[in-house]
């Protein structure tokens, strides 16, 4: 952990940038365009490229430097958004879906090579101590993003808010570039041992015959990326029913709340890990995740505004809760695997996120924000509910330590239960 509170400020400075560009980039879109669907195709674009870029990820990332990825992920953002920043005004709408696959592929890549690498660089019993630090980051990141992207916007800027963006993402690689960190397991082994192997051995078939489990707790975060995707789109159209003349009110409200649930929870799995030793499982993934969408389903259920606020700070607790034990559980995987299971994961997250968006609008035209919540969001707890049945009908089988990380003997990917 000695340089890891370093990467977490640069990983927290580039999340900061990636979601001011969100929004800046999707105004700036609407502007120079005049089109809605424009519009629509860019966020469409950047998102197909994020699935996609999920698959590649993950084989690169197995194959390849991570530490030399991350930093060319960056570097390539940075420069893709001076680009456009130095670009005439004319040739600038035609630059705009190449940033799209640019920051679409980049920040997938990023992210999967950082989430791969937490074992081998802090050491496989500090990985969820090191997974919250992160999503406290990048929590608070996003807040800051969302919060001054408009300020920046309106009183500097596309200009100033793009070079900005770029900024982040320099300050972000030089951090990476300058930390003397070891990103992979394998550079130490041997030329022609298993571990170089394994990657090009790799199936979805294979993971599904042998880690069901974990195949079961992907296919649910990508229905909570459904479920995620309708409380985003449902929120705008609820805050304003709440209050027609001050519809931002409620979503600062709930986002604030959110993050501050978010970081609550990273603070206590951190505190209660250290002291038992003991990672939570399957099963904590699973309650947390029921919990989650259970909040997420009473925010938008009209109650008063501080029932609902609680509901969103336990929505939030839950939800960083739940994404810390399903990194770590997925972090206990050899890690000549890990690059390509992270990457199928986010494959399944962002398509179920990009799904979620279309179907949510479209049902948002029929159906009222709690109705379209609660089906996607209760899909996700049905899901779960299978899942512990499965566990507890399955339970009385101890699995190896889950601290430890998976040896060149063992199996390529072992099953944990939840605790």
């Amino acid at each position: 952990m000695k340089y890891f509170r370093l990467l977490v400020l640069g990983n927290g400075i580039s999340a900061y940038g990636s979601y001011l560009n969100m929004v800046a980039l999707n105004v700036f879109v609407y502007d120079a365009t005049g089109s809605a669907l424009a519009a629509g195709l860019f966020m469409a674009v950047r998102l197909a490229t994020s699935v996609v870029s999920g698959w590649i990820s993950g084989r690169l990332v197995s194959v390849h430097d991570r530490k030399r990825l991350m930093v060319g992920a960056d570097l390539c953002q940075a420069v893709a958004l001076l680009s456009l920043l130095l670009a005439p005004d004319g040739v600038r709408p035609g630059l705009l879906y190449a940033l799209a696959v640019v920051t679409g592929g980049c920040s997938t890549l990023s992210q999967v090579a950082l989430r791969s690498s937490i074992p081998e660089i802090v050491g496989a019993e500090h990985r969820v101590r090191a997974n919250g630090l992160l999503v406290t980051g990048r929590s608070l990141a996003m807040i800051a993003g969302f919060a001054s992207s408009g300020v920046v916007v309106a009183q500097l800027g596309y200009s100033a808010a793009f070079a900005l963006d770029a900024a982040t993402f320099l300050v972000s690689a030089t951090v990476l570039f300058l930390l003397p960190v070891r990103t992979r397991a394998a550079e130490d082994a041997p030329s022609g041992s298993a571990p170089s192997a394994g990657p090009r051995r790799w199936t979805v078939r294979m993971l599904l015959a042998t880690a069901p489990l974990l195949m079961a707790m992907v296919a649910i975060r990508a229905v909570d990326g459904l479920g995620s995707s309708s409380h985003n789109v449902a929120l705008p159209l609820y805050s304003s029913s709440l209050d027609p003349d001050h519809p931002a009110t409620f979503i600062s409200q709930f986002w604030a709340t959110w993050a501050l649930g978010n970081i609550v929870a990273q603070q206590v799995i951190g505190r209660v890990t250290k002291k038992t030793g003991r990672t939570p499982g399957e099963r904590a993934f699973a309650l947390g995740a029921c919990v989650m969408s259970a909040g997420f389903i009473v925010v938008f259920s009209g109650l008063p505004t501080v029932p609902a606020v609680i509901a969103a700070l336990v929505a939030g607790a839950a939800d960083g809760f739940t994404e810390t034990v399903y990194v770590s559980r997925l972090q206990n995987t050899p890690d000549e695997q890990r690059g390509r299971l992270f990457g199928l994961s986010a494959s399944a997250e962002n398509t179920g996120f990009g799904l979620g968006m279309l179907v949510s609008g479209a049902l948002l035209e029929r159906f009222s924000p709690l109705q379209v919540v609660a089906a996607f969001h209760g899909l996700a707890i049905a899901l779960c509910a299978a899942l512990l049945v499965l566990l507890i009908l399955r339970g009385g089988r101890t699995p190896a330590p889950p601290d430890q990380p998976a040896g060149p003997g063992r199996s390529a990917v072992t099953e944990g239960h939840g605790r």
